[in-house]
């Protein structure tokens, strides 16, 4: 007797077919005992029709061989024609205890076969009625599955043991019903693309700008600049950066992020490139090239606010900015790492040439991947568009900027005032630590340079780790409010403990433990006050981003200047106790004044 079925498509992934055209399902029927039935007894799974043709099955058999095609199959199918490999997984156990073993051959003809629920078969079988989507019409592809069946034995009276014997069946593809299953970077969530595109921005970012402190030292010798002059060189990078922030804020969230962080790598790449051939030209023009490269990287950290503000649900929001700013700190490891090796292999040009050319790489991914918003992606599932733009997030474009809205809040306040302390504290551990190193600890200058490594690798690893702790305290229903004021309590008072223990130290290796300490719950404010633009306002991320990152920038360079005055005048322990000073006010701003609800919409 012959018998047809279906074997579920969600035992088998997903395929390409090809083939001939094909009339829809319900138009078809089951040929049995070649006489067309059509109202047989099969089950309807859509996607795969199969022919099995018995030889020694009864009537009342044949809902038990569909169900254990579906259950118990589970090797692969290749198709030759597409020359792609189809798993099927085995789902579940079959209760009549039938092992199919399956695999595929080539076979010219087609044919169609395929037939409706019987409800008196469902009655009398007692299998239960579910519904069932008729196939699209479309295209089907071939196949002939030849199996063996072990011995098995069903639980219904007057049905003997179906003995081991060589059966075949053939299997339509319909393409209109079948789920494709894309290789496994297809199926990686699209908003983690531009995290880690912005990750690689950042990284390269911060590789762009340590390189001079590395290579300013042969410069220096080939142009015979002096400390004043080398002073100036350094210093003509925050000329730039600190135009750009507010104005890169504010133009990213009137045009979008895409723009302008694409125009931001761009722009200090070709800066980058150029540097060499400007120092050759003249100092006034490595002046304005460092400044030209300040204006790129200004627009960087309020373009990427921005971009990930539409992009991240709150529930992420945390560990994506921490995967993205320790992008920077990885940055600074690979550009101490590899710059004096560059420069001892082929000079300090190729510092800057090798370095600046990385952007026109990644700037041919970024205007291929990235979208602003998702709305604009096409390419964005349905699924996790959903899960975007379900949250509490808006993604209206801004027309205008309300100021006075703006800095009338306290909490913006909070984030400006918050930044400024931070930064006073970080910039000096990170401008200054080599000198404390050979100053205080007494370690040669190559010893020096490698130390400065380990902060910035432990604000790498910490800031990742904070990210996580932030959403999943988040996940478990803690305010955002309660975690923001947690995350960046940690990035305060860590480091002001810290670096007042460094007083009572008298080792040199705790000397660096404790820097290296200090530094890792500073990473932690990354899940605090850095994640906070986009908490009370996500249009304005950008803009918010812009306000108290000016402020930071403007604590790094007073507080760069303010260290050397102190030096003069006292010691070290000076120094680390303005710091402190300013990590405390700072933590009683942002515990008094900040929040994580929504204050600008």
């Amino acid at each position: 007797m012959a018998m047809s079925g279906l074997i579920s498509n969600r035992n088998f992934g997903s395929f390409v077919t090809s083939g001939n055209s094909y009339r829809s399902q319900k138009d078809l029927s089951l040929q049995r005992g070649g006489i067309s039935v059509s109202g047989a007894p099969v089950t309807q799974y859509g996607g795969w029709i199969v022919k099995v043709p018995l030889s020694r099955c009864q009537n009342a058999m044949h809902s038990h061989i569909v169900s254990s095609l579906e259950e118990r199959l589970s090797k692969q199918i290749q198709t030759f024609d597409n020359k792609r490999e189809i798993f099927s997984p085995l789902s579940r156990q079959s209760s009549c205890g039938s092992n199919f073993k399956l695999k595929a051959c080539k076979r010219s003809q087609s044919y169609l076969s395929s037939a409706p629920f019987s409800s008196s078969y469902i009655e009398q079988f007692g299998l239960s009625k579910r519904k069932h989507r008729q196939p699209e019409v479309g295209k089907a592809n071939k196949f002939r599955l030849c199996y063996k069946s072990e011995e098995y034995e069903f639980a219904e009276p007057n049905i003997d043991k179906l003995k081991s014997t060589e059966v075949t069946g053939e299997a339509i593809l319909l393409e209109g019903n079948l789920h494709q299953i894309s290789p496994w970077w297809q199926q990686f969530p699209k908003r983690w693309v531009i995290v880690l595109l912005c990750f690689t921005a950042f990284l390269l970012c911060n590789m762009d700008r340590v390189n001079m402190s590395i290579a300013i030292l042969p410069m220096s010798q080939e142009f015979n600049w002096n400390s004043a002059t080398v002073g100036l060189i350094q210093s003509s990078f925050f000329w730039g950066y600190l135009l750009t922030q507010i104005v890169g804020g504010i133009w990213a969230d009137k045009v979008g992020g895409k723009l302008v962080l694409g125009f931001g790598v761009i722009w200090w790449s070709i800066a980058t490139v150029l540097t060499p051939v400007a120092a050759k030209l003249g100092l006034p023009y490595l002046l304005v090239m460092r400044a030209f490269m300040g204006i790129g990287e200004g627009v960087a950290m309020p373009a990427m606010n921005n971009i990930l503000s539409k992009w991240i649900p709150v529930s992420e929001r945390s560990r994506s900015l921490a995967l993205v700013y320790s992008g920077m700190y990885l940055g600074s490891v690979t550009g101490l790492a590899f710059s004096p090796f560059l420069i001892h292999k082929f000079g300090w040009p190729s510092v800057f040439y090798s370095f600046g050319s990385l952007g026109s790489i990644w700037f041919a991914l970024w205007l291929r991947k990235a979208y602003s918003t998702p709305k604009d992606d096409p390419d964005l599932g349905a699924e996790e568009k959903r899960l975007i733009l379900g949250g509490s997030v808006s993604k209206e474009p801004v027309t205008v900027i309300p100021w006075k809205l703006i800095l009338s809040k306290a909490p913006v306040w909070a984030l400006i005032i918050s930044h400024f302390c931070h930064n006073w504290g970080t910039f000096i551990l990170l401008t200054w630590m080599p000198t404390y190193y050979n100053q205080v600890l007494k370690f040669n200058l190559t010893e020096s340079g490698l130390l400065c490594v380990l902060p910035w690798l432990t604000m790498a690893i910490f800031a990742n780790i904070g990210g996580w702790i932030a959403d999943t305290l988040v996940s478990k229903g803690l305010s955002i409010t309660t975690v923001r004021k947690i995350m960046q309590s940690i990035g305060f008072l860590g480091p002001a403990f810290f670096l007042t223990q460094l007083s009572h130290v008298r080792t040199p290796a705790m000397a660096v433990l404790c820097m290296a300490c200090s530094q890792g719950c500073d990473a932690f404010s990354q899940s605090g006050l850095y994640s906070n633009h986009q908490d009370i306002g996500p249009r304005y991320a950008g803009v918010l981003l812009g306000l108290s990152n000016t402020a930071g920038v403007l604590a790094g360079v007073f507080g760069t200047a303010a260290t050397g005055y102190i030096l003069q005048r006292g010691s070290w322990n000076d120094v680390f106790k303005v710091s402190v000073v300013l990590y405390l006010i700072g933590t009683l701003v942002w515990n008094i004044f900040s929040t994580g609800e929504k204050i600008l919409d």
